[in-house]
């Protein structure tokens, strides 16, 4: 018999016990956690450092600050991550604010029947955004996870979100045509489908310029906009302070912004077809054109400890 992976033993422990826990004691250990994770300088923060200093141009104790700011978003993210299903919806509409010049197009969609596409980065609070989307509007929300090992973990992410309110289809790594194809029927079924695509885990993305840098980025969201007609947001998300006295044990708003709805070029001629790959490609650079200044404003909520550039650094 295989030993068991000690990170689906950490998960599952980690689904079990804390929300069982007091939320202010988890943020605080949280907090404490991030900063000896900091201290240490493993291979994912060392990573998280050189991909900030790109970000930002920041160099020495401010990097070290601002890495150290990183990794308490982080772990905050995962703090509420293993919590949001205990949160009463009073709870969540307190801690979520969804604003910004494409929300009112955004809502008009999907009210409309048409379905929307929100092209989202790992900034900031996703799933909590999710959550708050499945129990304010009456469009359903699907999105997609990667089939990962351990089994354990994947299985365990997916019953989170699913407890959140969202319908979740699993893909094989490299995508699948099953996969897109089931998204085309939701969103001709008027759903609204966040996908996470600011980073390229198909191998299959993409090229694109992020935040001045060589980089890959997923293809869907655009790919499914000009297959359906719906409409692509992109969408950031950062934290802002809840209210009460600052400490390591307040709670914090996740703030998701709505930018504007990002077109479908037209052809480069009059009369001719459009060139579809062109467009799919001038849609998703839009996209990551925007979250690219969403990171520049709010630094410290991008949790990129994984590389999402594809040049070396200098």
């Amino acid at each position: 018999m295989p030993a068991p992976d000690p990170s689906a033993l950490g998960y599952r422990a980690a689904f079990a016990v804390v929300p069982r826990l007091p939320e202010g004691l988890v943020r605080a250990a949280a907090s404490l956690g991030a900063d000896l994770t900091a201290r240490r300088r493993g291979a994912g923060v060392r990573r998280l450092e050189g991909n900030l200093a790109r970000a930002t141009g920041a160099s020495g104790p401010a990097l070290r600050r601002l890495v150290a700011e990183a990794m308490r978003s982080y772990a905050r993210y995962w703090a509420d991550a293993f919590r949001l299903h205990t949160w009463t919806p009073r709870q969540l509409r307190e801690r979520t604010r969804v604003e910004g010049p494409g929300l009112a197009e955004l809502v008009a969609s999907l009210e409309a029947g048409r379905g929307a596409v929100a092209f989202l980065g790992h900034s900031g609070s996703w799933d909590q955004v999710g959550a708050w989307a499945a129990s304010t509007w009456s469009s359903p929300v699907v999105t997609v996870a990667e089939r990962l090992e351990p089994a354990e973990v994947f299985e365990a992410f997916v019953a989170l979100r699913e407890r959140l309110g969202l319908s979740v289809l699993a893909v094989e790594r490299g995508g699948g045509g099953a996969s897109f194809a089931s998204l085309v029927r939701s969103l001709r079924g008027g759903a609204f489908v966040p996908l996470l695509a600011d980073r390229d885990l198909s191998g299959s993305g993409v090229p694109v310029q992020l935040l001045g840098h060589p980089s890959r980025a997923a293809a869907g969201p655009a790919a499914l906009a000009l297959t359906t007609g719906a409409p692509l947001f992109p969408v950031s998300v950062h934290y802002e302070p809840g209210p009460g006295r600052r400490s390591r044990w307040r709670s914090w708003t996740a703030v998701a912004v709505v930018h504007p709805r990002v077109p479908a070029p037209p052809p480069a001629a009059e009369g001719q077809r459009p060139d579809r790959r062109a467009q799919t490609a001038a849609m998703t650079q839009a996209c990551v054109d925007v979250l690219g200044a969403a990171v520049r404003e709010h630094p410290a909520d991008w949790h990129v400890l994984q590389r999402v550039f594809t040049e070396a650094a200098p």
